[in-house]
């Protein structure tokens, strides 16, 4: 398809550390021109990862967000470290620093861009299985993080009832269950 909507031009507006502010210069299908926010992930994104215990419970992390000022129930999950060869690595980092597991067989599941429309990061989604308790957690200064392992039909309650909305973790689950779908599980 031959689109008419452009970018003309992008302009750093605020560095950061993580992320940088663009402004977007566009032109409009109609030949209007408007400024539009970009962000742009400077480590490309991160890594999620949906820890299977034994029993078949999922691991999940509970932590105070002050975007959403509130407590969330997510997946563990962390930033692509520049470090890393690919993102299994850091899906397997952040399982262990956040869980204190380990895990002996790592998958891809799914990949995500978080949000399109404005930004690009993305996300990769592993498997973890074969769980194996490796010690305690090994948070960052800035993590308070608490743990709950949580079966599979819960998690599905808590998703279709808008209890927990994180986006990598909704997708990651939902990835999870049509992999126990196409193994008959």
């Amino acid at each position: 398809m031959d689109y008419k909507l452009r970018r003309l031009d992008r302009t750093l507006a605020s560095p950061g550390k993580v992320l940088e502010f663009y402004r977007d210069r566009v032109q409009l299908p109609d030949g209007q021109q408007e400024n539009w926010d970009f962000v742009h992930h400077k480590r490309g994104g991160g890594a999620c990862v949906v820890p299977v215990l034994p029993d078949g419970r999922i691991l999940l992390i509970h932590q105070y967000r002050p975007a959403v000022d509130r407590e969330t129930t997510e997946l563990p999950a962390g930033a692509f470290d520049m470090d890393d060869p690919d993102f299994s690595i850091t899906a397997s980092r952040e399982l262990e620093e956040e869980t204190g597991y380990r895990c002996g067989k790592i998958s891809r599941l799914v990949r995500l861009d978080t949000a399109i429309a404005w930004c690009d990061e993305k996300v990769e989604v592993y498997l973890a299985e074969d769980l194996t308790k490796s010690g305690s957690q090994n948070l960052d200064e800035a993590e308070e993080i608490g743990l709950e392992a949580i079966p599979v039909e819960e998690l599905k309650r808590r998703i279709f009832a808008g209890e927990i909305r994180d986006a990598k973790t909704v997708a990651g689950i939902l990835a999870y269950l049509a992999v126990l779908s196409d193994r008959g599980e």
